[in-house]
This record gives C-alpha cells, sequence and structure tokens, in this order.
C-alpha cells in the first residue's frame, strides 16, 4: 500500500488536568472504567493515539485478512491432532480436542483482537488474542469520552456495540444470553458489565455468570443458581479456555470443548491459535497464511536459537497474557530475567522466541511514549481499535488505556470494512 508514513502517530499534548479528570470520571461511571488506578499509575493516558487513515485503512486490510486466515488454520488443526502436542497445550484439552475433531460446531460470532505496532520495518503485530479479547469497553467508550477535544478526529468504530449485534443477530428477540466470566476479578467483571448494556440495549435479556452458575445437559446450557435455572440461548465467553480444565468437573466445561446446540463465542477451539507456538505448526499445514507470515517476526522453538546472552529474541509464555512474564533484554527487570530464563532452560515447550523488533515511539508533550494498536475483527471485518502505551517497548499490565482515533478526515461509516490491496511486505 502507498503513502503509508515512516512515523504514523500524530504528535498530541497531554489533556489539561481538568479535562483529563472529566474523562477520568465519565470513565468510570460510563464505560465501566473499574480501575483507573493501579498503585501509583493512572491506567487511562493523559493523551490519545491519533492515527494517519492511511495507516488505518493498511490496519483494516491487513487485520481483516489475518482473521480469514487464522479461522482457516484453526479449523485444519481441529483435524490435526498430531500437531497439537507442538502448541503447547496440556494433555486434558488435547484429549478434548481429540475426541471432537469430526465434529461440527454451532455458528457463533467470532471475535478477535491482533495487536500492532509500527516498527523500523513498518507495521507488524506482536501477538493475536483468538480466545477472549478484553479491553472492550475501554475501546468503545474512551474514542466516545476522548474525541471531542481531538481536532478533526473520530473513533475507529464501536467494537463492543458490533459484537453484540452480531450475538443477537440469530437469536430470537428478547433471548437470554449468559456472560460468562471470571467474576471475582474487577477487570473481567467490568468488560462483562459494559458489554450486558449493549447487549440489554438490543433487547437481550442478559445473565453474568461464573462457570459455576452454567450447566450443559444434552449440548443445552442452563442456570444453575439459586435465583434462576432458566435456559440460555447464547454464552458469550470471557474465561480464557486454558483455566477450564483446572474447573470442578460438575461445572460442565468439557462441553465448551464439544459440539453444542446452545452457541458460545468464542469457541474453546480458538486456544488452538490462541497460543503462541501456532507458528511452530506453519510448516505442516495446508493452510496458506502469506498475511501472518508477512506480520508477525520469526517465532522459533526457544531450543532452537542461542537467546541467553542476546537481545535479538524475546521469549513469551505460549498461554501469557497481558505482556506478563514476557523478557525483553534491557527492558525486563533483572530479578524477572533470572526468573524467566530459568523456566524457558526447564520448561522449553511450555514458551516461544519472537524474534524483536523496535518500536516506533509516539511523542506525548516532552516524552516518548510506546503504543500498541489492537484491532478487533468480529465475523472477519474490523470493528474498531484499542489502543495502549508505555514508557518502555513492553505492553503490560503496567500499560494505560489509550483512546486510537483517526487523524485527518471524517470517517464514512463504511471506512472501516474497505477491501484495498495492501502491500504487506511494507
Amino acid at each position: 500500500m502507498t503513502g503509508l508514513l515512516s512515523h504514523p502517530f500524530r504528535a498530541v499534548e497531554p489533556f489539561p488536568h481538568p479535562v483529563a479528570a472529566v474523562i477520568r470520571r465519565r470513565a468510570i461511571f460510563e464505560c465501566c472504567k473499574w480501575d483507573p488506578q493501579v498503585e501509583d499509575v493512572a491506567t487511562i493516558a493523559d493523551a490519545p493515539i491519533v492515527l494517519d487513515p492511511e495507516d488505518w485503512r493498511h490496519l483494516v486490510v491487513s487485520a481483516e485478512r489475518l482473521a480469514a486466515e487464522v479461522v482457516a488454520a484453526e479449523e485444519e488443526l481441529r483435524h490435526r491432532p498430531e500437531l497439537h502436542h507442538t502448541l503447547g497445550l496440556p494433555w486434558t484439552v488435547r484429549r478434548l480436542f481429540r475426541r471432537s475433531s469430526g465434529h461440527a460446531f454451532s455458528a457463533a460470532p467470532r471475535l478477535i483482537r491482533f495487536d500492532f505496532h509500527h516498527t523500523d520495518a513498518g507495521w507488524r503485530i506482536s501477538e493475536a488474542n483468538t480466545d477472549v479479547p478484553g479491553g472492550l469497553n475501554e475501546a468503545s467508550g474512551l474514542p466516545r469520552l476522548v474525541a471531542p477535544y481531538v481536532p478533526d478526529a473520530q473513533s475507529a468504530g464501536d467494537v463492543a456495540g458490533c459484537y453484540a449485534g452480531a450475538a443477537l443477530a440469530a437469536l430470537p428477540a428478547g433471548a437470554h444470553v449468559a456472560l460468562m466470566h471470571a467474576t471475582a476479578y474487577s477487570d473481567d467483571r467490568q468488560v462483562m458489565t459494559y458489554m450486558a448494556g449493549c447487549l440489554q440495549q438490543r433487547g437481550a435479556r442478559v445473565s453474568l455468570v461464573s462457570p459455576a452458575h452454567l450447566r450443559w445437559r444434552g449440548g443445552r446450557a442452563a442456570l444453575d443458581t439459586a435465583w434462576s435455572a432458566d435456559a440460555v440461548d447464547a454464552v458469550l465467553r470471557f474465561y480464557p479456555a486454558e483455566w477450564m480444565y483446572n474447573l470442578p468437573r460438575a461445572c460442565g466445561w468439557p462441553a465448551y470443548f464439544e459440539p453444542t446446540s446452545t452457541p458460545v463465542s468464542n469457541p474453546a477451539r480458538a486456544l488452538l491459535t490462541q497460543t503462541k507456538r501456532f507458528p511452530l505448526t506453519w510448516d505442516a499445514l495446508r493452510t496458506a497464511l502469506p498475511s501472518w507470515q508477512a506480520l508477525l517476526p520469526e517465532t522459533r522453538d526457544p531450543r532452537e536459537v542461542q537467546w541467553q546472552g542476546s537481545d535479538e529474541w524475546v521469549l513469551k509464555p505460549a498461554l501469557g497474557r497481558v505482556g506478563e512474564d514476557v523478557l525483553i533484554a534491557g527492558v525486563t527487570p533483572a530479578n524477572d530475567v533470572r526468573r524467566i530464563a530459568r523456566d524457558v532452560r526447564r520448561h522449553p515447550s511450555h514458551w516461544i522466541a519472537q524474534r524483536r523488533f523496535a518500536a516506533t515511539p509516539m511523542r506525548v508533550g516532552e516524552r516518548d511514549v510506546y503504543p500498541s494498536i489492537g484491532v478487533y475483527t468480529v465475523n472477519g471485518r474490523v470493528a474498531g481499535a484499542y489502543g495502549r502505551i508505555a514508557g518502555k517497548p513492553l505492553i503490560d499490565a503496567r500499560a494505560r488505556d489509550a483512546a486510537v482515533l483517526i487523524g485527518g478526515v471524517r470517517l464514512q461509516p463504511d471506512l472501516r470494512s474497505v477491501r484495498l490491496e495492501a502491500d504487506l511486505s511494507t
């Protein structure tokens, strides 16, 4: 694609304190942003990420191609149990995948997030969250609050609204939707509470539940609570698939890995591509993955490369999330480096080594920060973006949530779904 900028982020000034305070307060009450501060660190950025329109078009095309490829690869992997050991999945989960490999699953909306970074070699992805991508409340809510303070810029889309619409599209009016999540975690609860509001606005009945509140009988889900035993028409899952095998069998958690009459989004088979060891199966797959091969840095088994004492490789846990336990030389604290390196040597099949890239910083006032643009697709079409910024080139739990806005033009409603020819080698 021509016209891409070598520095795609608009330099911005921090919001004045009164403006930042208004955004923070509204985010808490309107966007269910219940963790606006962790220890002494604000979790809401004091500035937006403003992208050039051409770069946004490039991300749209790239994300939609990535989504199409990964869903096709996942379907093939479902029928290739001989590759599941390479993925670093628990034995119990591999057995369930093997049992269900020959069966068809109910159609359900698919939500995926691709985490893009601008680098000295152009746009790249660090990973994809194909299982339970978070950030829906921030991605949908923050741009709406921030855009009025940023001239000539607009939100990239309403992710939660698109997902809610897709979830209800094939269900009857007034459908009962269970939002299944780890209810003890406020950061999970806030996402599901925001989604509940989007579904209720569209006429759905919603139940916020943990895995223990659902029972499966004959492939159908129903509540099993002190207040209700009603059947549910669909389950939206915000509980990581790799956590499920630790649940009591009474929860019926194996049903999430099997064909069911009650649709589940996302399906637990997403774990086949959620694992960061997914690229280690590519040579054995028949599915073509040109976009993934162009955009994801080289990924290897740690035993295949000389990562110790090298700054060329980043180590990541195969099933890690929110940047936890990532080893980047010169970035990760020394104590964590020793702990992670020790675990990699002991359990290399639970890790990957990814070729390191040099991220492009964004200027906010007098300081540089490092942004990540999480682009969501719903059923293969881009629905919006989730921004995070950090003071170092590692997006982890301490990174701050930022509104992603598209600058320079007022977007037409269909710009997010434009199909353009993209030069993925840029």
